[in-house]
């Protein structure tokens, strides 16, 4: 598997193909989730897709909520959606308090 790291066991980016085999899904379903805004690539050199850092956790959650909820596409999109906003809601929360 091809990564780029600045650290040692930092993965940064990766391939359609290296994102399939790390999510353990196929390219149909990646680019399906691409497709409802769950994941958004870089188009690098020769058109080929990359994934870099937020897009490689999100896939891996997708993966998870599809693998052991059943979750389709698009409402893998709404859930994380709304884990985003709840996590933003948390920290914005945090900050009230501290003050």
């Amino acid at each position: 598997m091809k990564k780029t790291t600045t650290r040692p066991g930092v993965v940064e980016a990766l391939s359609l193909e290296d994102l399939c085999r790390f999510c353990q899904a196929d390219e149909a379903w990646v680019i399906e989730l691409v497709d409802e805004g769950v994941l958004e690539p870089v188009v690098g050199p020769g058109r080929h897709l990359r994934f870099e850092g937020v897009a490689i956790s999100r896939a891996k959650r997708a993966r998870r909520l599809n693998r052991d909820l059943g979750i389709n596409a698009a409402g893998i999109a709404m859930v994380l959606d709304l884990l985003d906003e709840r996590e933003a809601i948390m920290r914005r929360l945090a900050r009230y308090e501290s003050d």
